[in-house]
């Protein structure tokens, strides 16, 4: 038995023979006391006894849990899913572009394949075991559409659907978006599938309640409570999706499970948790349903997820380049770049233009200007709200299609510059800088600019996080194409007032401020 902190003090033995003075002076208040409590027993009473209407709200709010728990988890689903054992290459880190590790424990350790001199060795003829793997998912259409997530189907080769009433199904056809994180499972010769119904995600706010329903570590159709306590929140993994944060308890076994409001409606899809143990931790992450509910609409009828993109590279705005902008706050993301030909450099969009709206809705951040422009119609004009030069413009744009072989920018390695050649020193921003054709490769074939040779570790563009190999593109809005370009440009300068860079690094166009503190 499981003692509780009062029986603790109250069953603890005397020690020693007799009560000492203190003791008696505490019994003999205590009797008088209790001689006080019974003249005004009735009162007392009263006041000890819980209000009625305390306790009919406690029981309306257990109400609510229990009827939106009995309206969604009938249509919660155990989700499970299997991969055969494959051929293993014999040798080397790869075959065919396969991590010849791929199904075996060591998978996580090694996600990109053995490191250099290493070999996996595997007798002839050997095979990678098979993976199994359980979550959850959400029926939300009477025919057999079932919504997960994608990690939890990624890679399988047969998937099972397991009801709340131990009913059993096969999926025919399954739908993934890897970029959302959200899948679409498809159940064949179905009937009397029980559905949840799917609310408004836009409208919750931080404080409300909510309940995580799913399976985790197989106990099914388990359900816990909490509240909305964050929106908005991105996760590196995944790079399309802002996220809802829940203190609902979320475990391995939750993902593609509904997370449900207290009218019964789902208003998002249990992702991801925060955790140094790999357990609750009191930080979940659900897809807002909203979102779910475009991506799945697109998957199921046509396959596949198409985006708006309106071709501009992006960054958050931080104080001091919002006070070197001149912007009054720090809404809004900043330009790095305007990809030539996009819709945005048809409708106008400069470099370090801060865009603040689009179609009339405030922006706060890089995440949530793409996820508003992907989902924003095409073939049709939208305003662009961007604050330029101390004062608000108005843009006229038409989105396009994301183009599939869009080129991801970025390399792997940092582009290293020959020895030798001239250099053009500023001492005051504490860099050296070099023309463009002294690289040892031509890692920036399609840039003009002078790259970075030497910074002064305790400089100002060291500070500002700039190193050797960074290629300068513009000195604030001024192009630079060598050195003389760079050396014109940066002498108009200072660092007490601070200068803008429009800088490429291994990840892409970036905007940097140098400004000695």
């Amino acid at each position: 038995m499981t003692m509780t902190l009062r029986q603790l003090r109250f069953s603890a033995p005397l020690r020693g023979g007799r009560p000492s003075r203190t003791l008696c002076v505490f019994c003999a208040a205590a009797l008088s006391a209790a001689a006080v409590a019974v003249a005004l027993a009735p009162s007392a009473t009263r006041a000890a006894e819980p209000a009625t209407d305390d306790i009919t709200h406690a029981t309306a709010l257990s109400n609510a849990f229990r009827r939106a728990a009995g309206m969604t988890t009938p249509a919660v689903v155990v989700v499970r899913s299997e991969s055969k054992p494959k051929k293993a290459a014999a040798r080397g880190q790869r075959r065919g572009g396969e991590n010849p590790l791929k199904g075996t424990p060591f998978e996580g350790m090694f996600p990109d394949g053995l490191p250099e001199g290493f070999d996996f060795n595997m007798p002839e003829g050997g095979q990678t075991p098979g993976r199994s793997g359980v979550g959850s998912g959400v029926i939300v259409d009477s025919s057999g559409i079932v919504i997960t997530n994608n990690h939890v189907v990624e890679g399988s080769d047969e998937v099972m659907i397991e009801l709340s009433d131990g009913r059993e199904f096969k999926a025919v056809d399954i739908k993934t978006d890897p970029e959302s994180d959200l899948a679409v499972v498809r159940l064949a010769d179905v009937k009397d599938l029980p559905t949840a119904k799917l609310g408004d995600s836009d409208k919750l706010e931080i404080g409300d309640w909510v309940i995580a329903i799913g399976n985790p570590f197989e106990l099914e159709t388990t359900v816990s409570a909490g509240i909305i306590s964050g929106k908005g929140r991105e996760l590196g993994g995944i790079r399309r999706a802002q996220f809802l944060q829940t203190d609902a308890a979320i475990n391995p076994g939750n993902s593609g499970g509904p997370l449900v409001n207290l009218a019964g409606e789902v208003v998002g899809i249990n992702t991801a948790i925060a955790s140094n143990s790999g357990g609750y931790q009191g930080i979940g992450f659900a897809i807002p349903v909203n979102l779910a509910r475009w991506v799945t609409d697109q998957l199921i009828a046509k396959g596949t997820v198409q985006r708006a993109y309106i071709g501009v590279q992006m960054g958050p705005l931080d104080a001091r380049m919002a006070a070197k902008l001149n912007a009054k706050d720090r809404g809004g993301v900043l330009v790095n770049d305007v990809v030539p030909g996009s819709p945005a450099a048809a409708a106008g969009v400069q470099d370090l233009d801060i865009i603040t709206a689009f179609d009339g809705q405030a922006i706060k951040g890089t995440r949530a200007l793409q996820e508003i422009v992907e989902r924003s119609a095409m073939g049709q004009p939208h305003k662009l709200t961007v604050f330029r030069d101390g004062e608000q413009v108005t843009l006229t744009i038409n989105v396009q299609p994301l183009p599939t072989d869009m080129v991801k920018a970025g390399r792997a390695m940092k582009p290293e510059a020959e020895q030798g050649g001239e250099t053009f020193s500023s001492e005051e921003f504490g860099l050296d800088v070099r023309d463009k054709g002294s690289m040892a490769e031509d890692a920036y074939a399609d840039f003009d600019g002078v790259v970075i040779d030497r910074v002064d570790a305790d400089g100002v563009a060291a500070a500002a996080g700039l190193g050797p190999g960074v290629l300068v593109r513009k000195v604030g809005k001024t192009p630079v194409t060598s050195l003389a370009d760079f050396e014109k440009a940066i002498a108009e300068e200072s660092a007490e007032a601070g200068v803008v860079l429009q800088v490429r690094t291994p990840r892409g166009n970036a905007v940097v401020l140098l400004k000695k503190e």
